[in-house]
């Protein structure tokens, strides 16, 4: 798959975040990546989308996190929407690192490719995921689903710093204090494909959360903020979510969080 080499690729992936079409966008977002060293960045440059933001197809409908049901992981319908939430957590992980990249000009050449890599990561977590769900008899769309990890990246549509804080290092780190309970019940249910596919996304995500890290340090210095006292206040500011044991601190150490931090969590 080819990319005009004319084209930016910060423009690339907004193109890419406009589309509606969830395996089109994953198999698309991994060539992009794939295909960088012929694209320029273009960091200085100001884009502007043409239409609504995030493209989504008609499936799965969107509720409020309250409607979405707890089910058993030990049945299949329990076990396929359980999976089914992670498939859709994965999918706005693609679109929030397309926008990351789109969104915010200025940053060195090097903010941009490690979220061009988050991307195309978080679309192959999508595809391995959505691909497990038809062997179960399902596929992306057959549950409802709410969007509490996009409307953070609404919400922080405008302040860089706090899109770091509050998006990788804050609810994409929830996932990795979540997915080893995940997997016990998964293993228990019998399922080890998908205790191989989040086993994939674990190891990933350490890397993602620890980009966030990196770069929300990078602006705090850059901008004269003192990073743990600072979070505190976007934390308040944006609203974001208290966060609850148990905590993956091995996990965590890995992706960049400092002793002061996770004793701040507890």
């Amino acid at each position: 798959m080819s990319f005009d080499a004319s084209v930016p690729a910060r423009q690339h992936a907004l193109d890419l975040l406009a589309l509606p079409d969830p395996r089109e966008k994953a198999m698309r977002t991994r060539a992009l990546f794939d295909a960088l060293d012929a694209l320029s960045m273009a960091p200085a440059a100001q884009l502007e989308p043409t239409g609504p933001l995030p493209g989504r197809p008609p499936l799965p409908r969107l509720v409020p996190a309250k409607s979405v049901p707890t089910r058993s992981p030990f049945t299949l319908d329990g076990r396929a929407a359980l999976l089914h939430a992670v498939t859709h957590i994965e999918f706005n992980a693609i679109n929030l690192a397309l926008d990351a990249v789109w969104r915010f000009p200025g940053m060195p050449p090097e903010y941009y490719r490690d979220w061009l890599r988050v991307a195309s990561e978080e679309a192959l977590h999508f595809t391995l995921l959505r691909e497990h769900l038809v062997t179960l008899g399902f596929d992306y769309g057959a549950f409802d689903a709410h969007d509490g990890l996009w409307s953070m990246t609404q919400r922080t549509a405008h302040d860089l710093t706090a899109r770091m804080a509050l998006v990788p290092r804050t609810l994409e780190a929830r996932g990795l204090d979540a997915a080893p309970p995940m997997q016990a019940k998964l293993r228990q249910a019998g399922d080890l494909r998908a205790v191989e596919i989040l086993d994939v996304i674990l190891r990933d995500e350490v890397g993602h959360v620890a980009i966030g890290n990196r770069w929300y340090r990078w602006l705090c210095t850059r901008d004269g903020h003192e990073p743990l006292s600072y979070y505190a206040e976007l934390a308040r500011r944006y609203e974001a979510p208290k966060l609850r044991p148990p905590f993956n601190t091995g996990a965590r150490l890995a992706a960049g969080f400092t002793a002061a931090e996770i004793a701040e969590l507890s």
